[in-house]
């Protein structure tokens, strides 16, 4: 089985030199694209569930039904808010839902099974959450200006399935969350330092998970048999030639057949000239998972 070699192990060395240099300060966002809604949407639940709520937070704190217990407080130096009829409360250190736990146990006494809710208006502790395919995901202090590379070494860096692309999610003044986009491959085999963004507290990194996916050439090239690609790293008919050792030869360049099997199992056959792609007659034609390209004998 042949398999494409990740251009994270290649890249560690640019990885610890970038992630010791100087920033330009240079940013670029963007509104989040309708196909990533959805995990931009978990990380952001990822970072209010697993924040440690420290000084300065500010909370809102409502109890079901009992609008009496309702108050919007401010986190102490020391860790700890003061509520009526409850006094002081320690929860610096806790995670909302066990300070919506703690709160509760401390109101048995008046309410049964008190239903409570905290939301945290103010994020004043400087942390960020990183989130995916890295060695250690979780919740990071921010201590001084640190860059996108510093924090994710901090998370011992990336795994090897993870995606081409990543994504720095950042909340607006306004409330809206924009996404800002980092190519990987520019950032560390290019070196391009604009991408190694300066990050801000309450920052989610989100390192998607890439998935591998199998296309399979046969017939006449040096190395026949199956390549796994990354799925972000779209590879096309002349790549997975390439990637299978070349034609070999006795390969015919007009002989080269694309079986593909649509969504509902049908297969269809596409017959390609290679000559019209390499003279850019026809433009290379994009693989698919499952795609099964066989390069015919010549018959001369």
């Amino acid at each position: 089985m042949i398999k494409t070699e990740s251009f994270y192990r290649r890249a560690f060395f640019v990885l610890f030199l970038s992630a010791c240099l100087s920033l330009t300060g240079w940013t670029q966002t963007k509104p989040a694209q309708p196909e990533a809604q959805e995990a931009q949407t978990g990380a952001r639940e990822y970072f209010i569930r697993e924040y440690i709520i420290g000084p300065r937070d500010l909370l809102e704190i409502k109890v079901f039904e009992l609008p009496e217990f309702d108050h919007t407080v401010r986190v102490s130096e020391d860790g700890s808010i003061t509520l009526p009829l409850l006094g002081n409360i320690q929860v610096g250190g806790l995670t909302k839902e066990k300070v919506e736990q703690k709160i509760a146990d401390l109101l048995d006494r008046y309410v049964k099974k008190a239903q409570v809710s905290v939301f945290i208006k103010e994020y004043q502790s400087s942390r960020v959450a990183i989130i995916g395919a890295v060695e250690k995901p979780g919740m990071y202090e921010l201590v001084g200006r640190q860059s996108l590379l510093q924090m994710i070494s901090q998370a011992g860096g990336f795994k090897e399935n993870a995606a081409n692309e990543i994504y720095v999610l950042r909340e607006g003044q306004d409330g809206n969350t924009a996404s800002i986009s980092i190519d990987l491959e520019d950032l560390l085999l290019n070196g391009n330092q604009r991408l190694n963004i300066p990050l801000q507290p309450n920052d989610v990194i989100n390192i998607p998970v890439d998935r591998l996916i199998t296309i399979y050439v046969f017939g006449q090239v040096r190395n026949p048999g199956a390549l796994q690609v990354k799925m972000s790293k779209k590879i096309s008919l002349l790549q997975a030639i390439a990637q299978a050792g070349g034609l070999s030869e006795n390969a015919s360049k007009r002989g080269v057949i694309v079986k593909r099997k649509d969504k509902t199992g049908k297969e269809t056959n596409l017959r390609v000239n290679l000559n019209d792609i390499i003279k850019g007659k026809r433009k290379d034609i994009p693989l698919r998972e499952g795609d099964v390209v066989i390069v015919k004998e010549s018959i001369f």
